[in-house]
């Protein structure tokens, strides 16, 4: 039986999630946006998967704390719109590009910028969602959002994966029994 506890919780999760994705709808919808499905992002996760799932909790955590959740949301959705496979992209002086974590950021606001107007904080999102990386500071509370939302969501897709491969590959099965067995003979 359903509470009307339970009933307001499922409804403020559900209006959430449309208010969610209202926020983001226009930019979803964009042809250079659907191309980001094409890229890997971390592990099987596309970049298009990855940047929703990070705009979901920049959208919660702004939303909670009262900040600008409309721009940081839609900066989120945006921040790695650089449209090609980092894994293997070949920089113009035909080297791999190592340095993808420092150049991202600035194709993904040219792209951005190219598509869609964007205020300043939907700017600074994408342009400042490696710090620390980059050094270069954030302007605006919610690109530390951003931020931290970003690594939180690498991080999770990242083990997500991992634990997967434990589940399905013997292999890999074998080598967790094996280094388990050996962290409980040190200790």
């Amino acid at each position: 039986m359903v509470t009307n506890f339970t009933y307001r919780i499922i409804e403020k999760k559900y209006s959430s999630k449309k208010e969610f994705f209202s926020i983001i709808q226009n930019l979803t919808k964009n042809e250079k946006v659907q191309e980001m499905k094409n890229f890997n992002q971390h592990a099987d996760i596309s970049c298009y998967k990855h940047c929703v799932n990070v705009a979901f909790y920049t959208y919660i955590i702004c939303k909670k704390l009262h900040f600008d959740y409309t721009s940081a949301t839609r900066g989120a959705m945006l921040h790695d719109l650089f449209l090609y496979d980092w894994h293997y992209h070949i920089r113009k002086d035909k080297k791999f590009s190592s340095l993808h974590a420092f150049d991202h950021p600035k194709i993904a606001l040219k792209n951005a910028t190219e598509i869609f107007e964007l205020n300043n904080i939907e700017k600074d999102v994408i342009v400042n969602h490696m710090w620390p990386l980059t050094i270069k500071l954030p302007h605006y509370k919610e690109t530390v959002v951003v931020t931290f939302a970003d690594k939180i969501s690498a991080t999770v897709e990242t083990f997500s994966h991992l634990l997967d491969l434990l589940h399905t590959k013997k292999a890999y099965k074998y080598a967790y029994v094996f280094l388990s067995l050996i962290i409980f003979r040190i200790i």
